[in-house]
């Protein structure tokens, strides 16, 4: 059984948040909440990168140990879910995870949080697949659809990765393998051609 996974190529992303975007519009998402986000690092300093983060469902989830009502639950791909019928708000999902991928509705009374959200790997929750009542709380099931999660086929660069682990890794591992490092990351040598190339004289005056 495949265990779905997300990756994210930080040489890729661009940080053009089209990976948030593509997963609000899908799932309709309320405001104030954000499945999925793009972080950068070292802004405006040589080194910066950019990575998409949301919930990678762990292997040994945190948000799965502390929860004291057992909401959370995993499926037989390995996608880690919950149910906001027996979810109470208390919050201790988004203190344990380190990924920030557990979201509370930014509306309401201070300090009453709502039913939590978070990435569901467009596999959407424990009601029937593709029933209204499923859309209404969890979004579209993609993965019932035989689909990949929106934000992964919207990526524009493609740095954003998902699927079976054993595959999405490979195919990061052949990337790396092949595009060498420093400029070549980028492909300036495909560009520009080679220092051997810019090196042989192309030809003599008379």
């Amino acid at each position: 059984m495949a265990r779905m996974k997300f990756i994210c190529d930080a040489e890729r992303c661009i940080e053009c948040n089209g990976c948030v975007t593509a997963c609000k519009n899908e799932h309709e998402i309320p405001w104030g909440v954000n499945r999925r986000r793009v972080v950068t690092l070292n802004d405006g300093v040589p080194g910066e990168k950019s990575i998409s983060v949301a919930c990678m469902h762990c292997s040994d989830a945190p948000c799965m140990a502390v929860c004291p009502v057992n909401c959370f639950y995993r499926t037989e791909e390995g996608v880690v879910l919950h149910d906001k019928d027996v979810c109470i708000g208390c919050g201790y999902c988004s203190y344990a995870c380190p990924f920030g991928a557990p979201q509370f509705p930014a509306s309401g009374t201070f300090g009453v949080r709502g039913k939590m959200d978070k990435c569901t790997f467009c596999a959407g929750g424990p009601e029937a697949n593709g029933s209204e009542a499923e859309f209404d709380k969890y979004g579209r099931n993609r993965l019932a659809e035989g689909k990949l999660p929106a934000c992964a086929e919207m990526c524009s660069t493609k740095a954003l990765l998902a699927g079976d682990g054993d595959v999405v890794a490979d195919i990061f591992r052949n990337r790396v393998v092949k595009r060498g490092k420093g400029a070549e990351v980028w492909g300036w040598g495909t560009a520009y051609g080679t220092q051997q190339q810019a090196a042989a004289p192309t030809g003599t005056k008379s």
